[in-house]
């Protein structure tokens, strides 16, 4: 699992753009949120916020990506549905998800279900992890993330 203030190993996965490479995104900061599924209410929440404050990541010089384990099928009707101005990473195999830790128990109607946490990671410009963000909750949370993206201007 990435430990932060370590490097986060090079990784390559399928995303609605093609592969999203994490090296071919050196000299930005880097913005990965984690959500449980598309098209439900708190991740089309979060998914909306993030994507009105995409100019103001951009002018952070920060990429912004969604990653889940939905299809990538979905991730395309989501992204297009919504309008999302950056990139939703499928990961149905939970190696990213593994990589950062997110897959949880969790309860869900009185069940116990294997899922995702929803969390928030920063990697920053020279690839190493610098915040990170676990059990989010939805509210003000993407102005948390914009004010660290700033801070490391």
């Amino acid at each position: 699992m990435v430990q932060l203030d370590s490097v986060v190993p090079d990784f390559s996965v399928a995303a609605t753009g093609g592969d999203f490479k994490l090296s071919e995104q050196r000299g930005k900061a880097i913005v990965l949120y984690f959500y449980p599924k598309d098209n439900t209410p708190g991740c089309t929440t979060e998914g909306s916020e993030f994507a009105a404050a995409t100019p103001q990541f951009d002018a952070a010089h920060a990429v912004i990506a969604g990653v889940s384990r939905d299809s990538l099928k979905s991730h395309e009707g989501f992204k297009a549905r919504m309008n999302f101005p950056f990139e939703l990473i499928s990961d149905p195999d939970e190696k990213l998800c593994e990589m950062f830790g997110v897959i949880k128990m969790k309860n869900m109607y009185g069940k116990q279900v294997h899922g995702v946490e929803r969390s928030t990671f920063v990697i920053d410009r020279a690839g190493v992890l610098r915040k990170q963000w676990r059990g989010v909750k939805v509210p003000n949370h993407v102005a948390q993330v914009l004010t660290f993206v700033q801070s490391l201007a």
